[in-house]
């Protein structure tokens, strides 16, 4: 397993850092956790040199790993997160994991595919990363550790998953791309009442493109 972080990927990141402020992400706290994951090692060795781009990758199981503008966009969203519980559903490549816990989140998992599973639950921590990993249906959430203070969706549901939103601790975030596959998806940020935890509040933040979740997945293994 490559973990080589040299001086050029360094200066990579620093010149992505700052397109994504060009491109609008304005949070000091969210740039310099993205700036301190390498994001080449989560990525096949071929796309290296590409690794600092504003771009997707293909990562297997019919998955990928996000643009880093898309990353730090959904990550502000959730902001702030030092101390606090999030459920991140789809882990793919374990990049947004990565920055979430970068950020000081107590980072829960939930990946669908077992290929990419496998893959991120040796490579988040050889990288030094303390995240909790399943394997299982995202749409069921993780109810043993709910409530939880954010929830974060990294892939296109149909609707807002019901489990989900009853796992969000009043007062707590989810971030979610909600709509149709086949087009570009809302992001939605839902804010959880705390004087009436049955009231949720949405707020759309402009259309994005993501990989369809899956659900019907047996839970399984625990990391």
């Amino acid at each position: 397993m490559r973990l080589d972080d040299l001086y050029r990927h360094k200066g990579m990141r620093k010149q992505m850092i700052e397109s994504l402020r060009e491109m609008g992400i304005g949070n000091a706290e969210v740039l310099e956790a993205v700036n301190q994951v390498p994001r080449h090692l989560f990525l096949d060795p071929a796309f290296e040199k590409f690794a600092y781009e504003n771009k997707a990758f293909q990562i297997g199981s019919g998955q990928t790993i996000s643009q880093p503008y898309t990353v730090a966009f959904q990550t502000g969203l959730l902001m702030p997160l030092k101390g606090l519980k999030v459920l991140e559903i789809g882990t793919g490549s374990g990049y947004q994991s990565a920055v979430l816990n970068a950020l000081g989140a107590k980072v829960f998992s939930i990946e669908r595919q077992r290929a990419l599973y496998d893959r991120t639950r040796e490579l988040l921590p050889a990288l030094g990363y303390n995240i909790k990993m399943m394997y299982g249906d995202g749409y069921l959430g993780w109810p043993v550790f709910a409530p939880f203070d954010r929830i974060i969706v990294t892939a296109a549901a149909p609707q807002l998953p019901e489990a989900l939103l009853k796992q969000l601790k009043p007062g707590g975030t989810m971030v979610i791309p909600v709509g149709d596959t086949a087009a570009d998806q809302k992001m939605l940020s839902i804010e959880r009442s705390v004087q009436d935890p049955k009231e949720y509040i949405s707020r759309e933040h402009g259309l994005f493109r993501f990989v369809p979740m899956l659900g019907e997945k047996a839970r399984g293994d625990v990391q």
